[in-house]
């Protein structure tokens, strides 16, 4: 018995995810399936309050009205809004209750459901809501792991923070990251022109589009593949800045490259400041034959890189010079107070908010230790 009973459960459990993997497909089956058991809900409902002698609520078909639009594209939401709407005032027909109350309420459920078809007309994706709910969710889970930098080599460290300027989780700044052969780390920080998540869409393409360059081409040509990726875009506002860095990870050496973007800041041990590196730039999608001016520099041990986005230095009160200055000041508090770990997060907390995403990355290269420094020297000796 206990066997039959399981094979049951399993068989019906199989059943109900094939159901829910159809509706997550948004396919016109799922949707015509999920259709019929709202209404053979609805039906039940019906007997089982004429059954009763019971007058159903009008709050009842409330209920079934948000999960059809939850759950339902336009066309099927369209008929069991209809079908709602002619049941709640056929049930309130007999019902032994005030009339203003009766009339009142069937009222506001007609305007509930008006107010429901507008909102499935407005889904420009043609999904129920919470399928949209779950594609933006993809979208911002997908975006956030392109940003993942790879684990690095004993010495070297890096972080990152984001800030979105209107609340979701949905940005136009973002990191992509690569590591090859463990010694060459190249990474770039863009900003795509917009905000939250009208910008969503456009970051993820065209940080697909980087993920899939980065590493496989020299910095300059890097640039200029992605220039011409913007260019392609229909869009008149496929503008992007950005910065790429590679580096090595047993010298120290680096290329930076920028396009169009504010300028990296490196920390030198020796000055205990913040200075501004000198690679140049023209933003990309803007003209075909974008110039690049890359500098380069070499990362000793207990310096570090730092990249921001506009939204970190810019403000309605302050230009760009202006803004990498406090920006320089800011940073040094940071180091002094508490070193390179969690700088990222300390700084821009002291950013005002504005209508701009943030996001800050810095690249650190550990001092060394004791016997580190032994070795070192005596390599140097031996040289």
């Amino acid at each position: 018995m206990s066997n039959a009973l399981g094979t049951v459960l399993r068989g019906l459990s199989a059943y109900v995810q094939q159901r829910v993997d159809g509706w997550r497909t948004g396919s016109r089956g799922s949707q015509a399936f999920l259709l019929t058991v709202l209404l053979s809900l609805v039906a039940v409902s019906v007997a089982l309050g004429a059954l009763a002698g019971a007058v159903l609520p009008v709050a009842l078909w409330f209920l079934f009205l948000m999960l059809g639009l939850m759950l339902l594209r336009f066309v099927p939401l369209l008929v069991l809004a209809v079908v709602l709407c002619a049941v709640a005032v056929w049930t309130s027909l007999d019902a032994d209750f005030a009339g203003a109350n009766r009339y009142s309420a069937l009222v506001i459920f007609g305007l509930a459901a008006l107010l429901a078809i507008y909102q499935a007309s407005r889904q420009r994706s043609g999904l129920p809501m919470a399928l949209s709910e779950a594609v933006l969710t993809q979208l911002r889970d997908r975006l956030q792991r392109q940003g993942v930098v790879p684990q690095l080599p004993s010495g070297w460290r890096t972080e990152s923070a984001t800030i979105t300027a209107n609340g979701p989780s949905y940005a136009g700044d973002f990191l992509v990251a690569d590591l090859r052969e463990g010694r060459w780390l190249e990474m770039a920080l863009v900003d795509v022109c917009g905000k939250g998540t009208s910008v969503g869409p456009q970051a993820l393409q065209f940080a697909g589009a980087l993920g899939g360059l980065i590493g496989a081409l020299p910095p300059a040509e890097l640039m200029a593949a992605a220039n011409h990726f913007l260019l392609r875009q229909e869009s008149d506002e496929s503008l992007a800045t950005a910065v790429h860095i590679k580096v090595d990870l047993v010298t120290g050496d680096y290329t930076i490259t920028s396009a169009g973007h504010p300028p990296a800041l490196h920390w030198h041990l020796g000055q205990r400041g913040w200075n501004v590196d000198n690679a140049r730039g023209m933003a990309l999608g803007v003209i075909d034959d974008a110039e690049f001016t890359p500098s380069k520099g070499r990362l000793r041990p207990g310096e570090a890189l730092m990249f921001y986005t506009d939204g970190v230095i810019e403000t309605t009160d302050r230009d760009l010079d202006d803004g990498i200055d406090w920006l320089r000041g800011v940073a040094l508090q940071a180091v002094d107070a508490r070193g390179f770990t969690g700088m990222a997060r300390r700084v821009l907390k002291q950013v005002p908010r504005g209508d701009d995403d943030r996001a800050l990355l810095l690249l650190e290269r550990q001092a060394l230790t004791t016997p580190e420094r032994d070795a070192e020297r005596l390599g140097r000796l031996g040289g």
